[in-house]
């Protein structure tokens, strides 16, 4: 009997399917095999003793005829021998050994010699007595040496029979069910048509999503009795019928991250300590710990099945066991990185969570493009919810950390996602539990003061229970959340001045000057004279893109408008960039970069108004306007909004209204240098080519900018145009949907007017005529106008 323990079920996860089919495989051989080497053993015994049975000890008188007969054919041999053919001395030699036969008439199977005489005085009882017995037919018993027993006399040995077991009748039984086996296996099994495999398999399925269900129901409704159930739903997991092992599995997976998301606590379970083990607690206190323990231990399994299938996709590795293909492995690879992402979102306090941070943040430079979104969705959603920054810390350093390890051949939608922090607004905006007021305690001189001493010892334990709930409830201080956000920025900032170093080249630049652009203002001044170089240093090679050439102005002038007011230094190859390159945009692939391109303008111009010249300044609405004319209306909208701004904000924009030259010189439109291109010079006729515009609201703000931009008045811009700025305006009237932007309003049909009545009515009169004549003529002259309608029908 195989007494073996039977293997644990946390040991069977562990343990591969593979492993699991040999160990099965092999155990099944050896208890054959021994089976088998019994019975022979036993067989061999059988037959030992059937042929002791069958021998009989043969009288004396028996064996001397015997002897007798052998010696008169000895004789009738030698007679035909053919002894002509042999020689005198052979033939003589031959007779001599006759004469001396010893080597012939002794026995054997005697142990004697040859040399050794026989005896004389031979008795015929001894000879008898030579012949072989009977053997007994019974086995001999084995023993069982037992403890022994000491008395007076000594040590007395103890002894118990073995008990002999029926081999014969045992081995009948064994081939009985060896032909039943086979009997059974050559029973052909019943061949289903495809309609009732399809009816068996949806059997099967509904079954399983029954227990699914009632499993999952029951764990919801008292997670802390049926906590031991979430281990029979797990174990669906390693569903085995391949008619629906990926569907099963598929459902368990979403099921159980349902549960995990509703059931899981608000808080970190953490290990509990030897002295909190050793110590008793109250009924209420111990379930509460089995829960947390079987629910912590629980999810651990769970996130590692997840884990596995995705590792067993991504090696493209297949089970023996075939229950499911390679091509179901990928689907099954999906579902798993959905859960773990949502997991990523909706429980950034609990246990494991860096475990899955480490997960997701590889697979969003995944080659699938689906699953690549899918992780890169969820970060950004963890980085817009996280208020204390914990998660988002972690996260920015594992992606730090992946750039780095894979020599910055990553997607740029990895290092985009860092745009998503919340950084930037906590810094601008508190949050409520910030604004709200802090919970003050009563000091000891007014406890003293006004209560009695009883009342004080009340009142001390009630604010340490208030204070142990407010830490229970994690709220954090404004100082505890800026040394996050310092830390979580420095681990960005190194991410981008490495590939600003090491990679300028490479496909994350644009990245790296759109977050740079975005987080400049909190860069230490230390570095502002370096980043301003690099900047301009890679305007200046020419190996960026238009788009990334704007990024690089943006992150400028972002520096410089916050802490770098307090350095001197004059941008104006900056600007000079930017005018010359404004010609470069119209209303194809370009438009978009407007965008951008009105961003820098505000900075460049409405934030820095005390450092830009007047000449600086018209130069830029001149050839703004004239940009007006070649881009799409959104564009347009955009770059008049901005031109409002720019005469609102300068003095003697309106120079640019009147066709009257100011000074000497002439404009010059080609030039690159806003300076010196005599913008004073010219005049605005763009607008009124713009009030013709089929836009209305492009309409609206040339004949705005034509009065000179009035705050009041007639020429004054409605509300809801006036109070957005130049980029909330180039969103709203963005035509991505092929659209019109305001809708066109429906044509309603036209009235019929008088003449249209006049002609209506003639129309009748002359029907009515010409029915009249025709009937007429019938009348008269039938002959006539029957041969009439004959002609005119041959004709």
């Amino acid at each position: 009997k195989n007494t073996k323990r039977v293997p644990s079920f946390r040991k069977l996860l562990r343990t591969s399917q593979i492993k699991l089919d040999n160990k099965l495989k092999n155990k099944q051989y050896k208890q054959k095999s021994a089976a088998k080497k019994y019975r022979k053993e036993q067989k061999k015994l059988r037959e030992a003793v059937r042929d002791a049975i069958s021998r009989k000890p043969f009288p004396l008188e028996e064996c001397k005829k015997k002897q007798v007969a052998g010696k008169w054919e000895e004789k009738e041999e030698e007679d035909a021998l053919p002894l002509d053919m042999m020689d005198e001395d052979d033939l003589k030699l031959m007779e001599d050994l006759a004469q001396k036969a010893s080597f012939l008439t002794r026995d054997l199977s005697s142990n004697e010699p040859v040399h050794v005489k026989k005896r004389k005085h031979e008795s015929v009882i001894e000879k008898y007595e030579k012949v072989p017995r009977r053997l007994q037919t019974e086995p001999e018993k084995e023993l069982i040496h037992l403890l022994p027993i000491k008395d007076k006399t000594g040590i007395i040995p103890q002894a118990v029979e073995k008990p002999v077991l029926n081999v014969a009748h045992d081995e009948e039984e064994d081939t009985e069910d060896m032909e039943e086996a086979e009997d059974f296996n050559e029973e052909p099994l019943p061949i289903l048509t495809p309609e009732e495999m399809a009816a068996q398999r949806r059997q099967k399925l509904q079954e399983r999503k029954m227990l699914i269900a009632a499993l999952a129901s029951a764990i919801l409704s008292e997670p802390d009795s049926n906590i031991k159930k979430l281990k029979e739903l797990r174990a669906m997991l390693m569903e085995q019928d391949p008619n629906v092992a990926v569907i099963v599995r598929k459902l368990v997976m979403v099921s159980l991250m349902e549960i995990f998301k509703d059931i899981a606590p608000s808080y970190k379970i953490r290990p509990l300590t030897e002295a909190e083990k050793a110590t008793k607690v109250k009924k209420e206190t111990q379930k509460l710990r089995e829960f947390e323990e079987g629910l912590v231990s629980q999810y651990k399994f769970y996130l590692e099945n997840l884990e596995q299938t995705i590792k067993d996709w991504k090696q493209r590795k297949l089970k023996k066991s075939n229950v499911i293909s390679l091509k179901a492995y990928k689907g099954l690879a999906e579902v798993a990185v959905k859960c773990l992402c949502e997991l990523l979102v909706a429980l950034p306090h609990f246990n494991f969570h860096n475990n899955i941070i480490v997960l997701i943040v590889p697979l969003m430079n995944d080659p699938s493009k689906m699953i690549s979104e899918l992780c890169v969705e969820a970060v950004k959603k963890l980085f817009k919810q996280d208020k204390l920054g914990y998660a988002s810390l972690g996260v920015v350093k594992v992606i730090s950390g992946l750039v780095r390890g894979r020599n910055y051949d990553v997607r740029p939608e990895v290092l985009k996602v860092f745009l998503h922090l919340r950084i930037k607004e906590v810094e601008l905006q508190k949050d409520s539990e910030d604004i709200a007021p802090k919970k003050k305690f009563m000091t000891y001189k007014e406890k003293r003061k006004n209560l009695s001493r009883m009342q004080r010892k009340w009142k001390k334990a009630e604010e340490k229970l208030e204070r142990e709930l407010l830490e229970a409830e994690a709220s954090e201080s404004k100082q505890k959340k800026l040394k996050l956000h310092t830390e979580t920025l420095n681990v960005v900032f190194v991410t981008y001045f490495r590939i600003l170093k090491k990679a300028q080249k490479s496909p994350l630049l644009p990245a790296v000057l759109e977050g740079l652009a975005k987080f400049a203002h909190l860069i230490n001044v230390e570095f502002f004279d370096d980043l301003l170089i690099v900047l301009h240093s890679l305007i200046a090679s020419g190996d960026l893109s238009y788009r990334e050439s704007l990024h690089c102005i943006l992150s400028a002038f972002h520096i410089l408008s916050g802490q770098g007011d307090v350095l001197n230094i004059d941008p104006m190859k900056f600007y000079t960039h930017l005018y010359k390159t404004l010609f470069s945009l119209h209303a194809g692939a370009t438009n978009e970069d407007i965008g951008i391109v009105l961003q820098c303008l505000d900075v460049m111009f409405a934030k820095r108004r005390k450092q830009v010249s007047q000449q600086r300044a018209l130069a830029f609405l001149k050839r703004l306007s004239i940009l007006a004319l070649h881009v799409l209306p959104n564009s347009s909208v955009g770059i008049l909004a901005t031109n409002r701004v720019f005469m609102q904000t300068f003095p003697k924009m309106d120079l640019l209204l009147d066709n009257e030259s100011q000074g000497s010189g002439v404009y010059l439109p080609e030039l690159e240098e806003p300076e010196h291109c005599n913008a004073q010079n010219t005049a605005l006729w763009e607008l009124h080519l713009l009030q013709r515009h089929y836009h209305p609201t492009v309409q609206k703000f040339a004949s705005h900018l034509i009065a000179g931009a009035p705050t009041e008045g007639s020429g004054a811009l409605p509300l809801d145009l006036s109070q957005r700025s130049a980029t909330e305006l180039f969103e709203t009237y963005c035509m991505k949907g092929m659209t019109f932007n305001p809708p066109v309003a429906s044509v309603t049909p036209r009235r019929k007017d008088t003449f249209s009545q006049m002609d209506s009515f003639v129309d009748e009169e002359l029907n009515k005529q010409l029915q009249q004549h025709i009937s007429e003529t019938v009348a008269h002259k039938p002959l006539d106008f029957a041969k009439h309608l004959k002609e005119s029908s041959l004709a």
